[in-house]
């Protein structure tokens, strides 16, 4: 496969680190320690560069797959440590907890809100929201405003403001810091969206929030195969 030319590892132990990675928040060093205990020597900045190059496949690979999504969009931001400082990580997932979309941003402002929520329709083309439920950040109402003004948005789409109706993506937010924690924080905007990519369609495929997808951890592994063309 053209994606993989001149790597001197099989595609599959590829996968393997790349998904073990994502999923189970464990340092580079330590999987390297993992795989070499199964035979397989690799140094951790092998795996690093693997993580940049196939998480971010895998998540554009699996979209099509991620199924339908309720019209109820729960949005909320949380905070990734990237070169020592604070970004915020956009996020959106539907009354059932399933993932509709997120985003990496240096700012907190109605032009970040825009560009997220402009980013999540268009992932979520064939299921747009019937509403929106946000925190009382104001920037949200503006941005809300906007793509109702520009055709984006549907006019009668609700906005609602409620802690408690957002309690479910407050409580994802918790999940998904668990893996990152062990990351230690990001070095670079680019390499912490390509990193986040990975653990977030990692985080959505141990859910089984695929379609086409076996129960259990071999059905994981299989699934990511397949997005590659690699199992039966």
């Amino acid at each position: 496969m053209s994606l993989f030319k001149r790597r001197r590892f099989p595609v599959e132990i590829i996968l393997l680190c790349v998904g073990w990675y994502c999923k189970y928040g464990i340092s580079y060093r330590d999987l390297a320690e993992m795989m070499e205990e199964r035979g397989v020597t690799g140094d951790p900045s092998t795996i690093f560069r693997w993580v940049q190059r196939y998480a971010r496949e895998i998540e554009k690979r699996v979209r099509p797959y991620q199924g339908k999504r309720s019209g109820s969009w729960r949005v909320d931001e949380t905070y990734v440590r990237v070169g020592g400082r604070w970004k915020y990580l956009f996020r959106s997932v539907d009354k059932h907890g399933q993932l509709i979309d997120f985003m990496l941003s240096d700012r907190r402002n109605a032009r970040a809100a825009y560009r997220f929520l402009r980013k999540a329709l268009k992932t979520m083309g064939d299921c747009p929201p019937s509403s929106i439920t946000t925190d009382k950040l104001a920037s949200y109402p503006r941005a809300i405003c906007r793509l109702k003004r520009e055709g984006y948005l549907a006019h009668d789409v609700e906005h609602r403001t409620s802690k408690y109706l957002n309690n479910i993506i407050e409580a994802d937010h918790g999940a998904l810091s668990r893996v990152i924690r062990p990351t230690r924080g990001f070095q670079r905007m680019r390499t912490a969206y390509a990193t986040l990519k990975g653990i977030e369609v990692m985080r959505m495929i141990r859910r089984g929030h695929c379609l086409l997808q076996e129960a259990g951890t071999t059905g994981e592994i299989r699934l990511v195969n397949q997005l590659f063309g690699l199992a039966a």
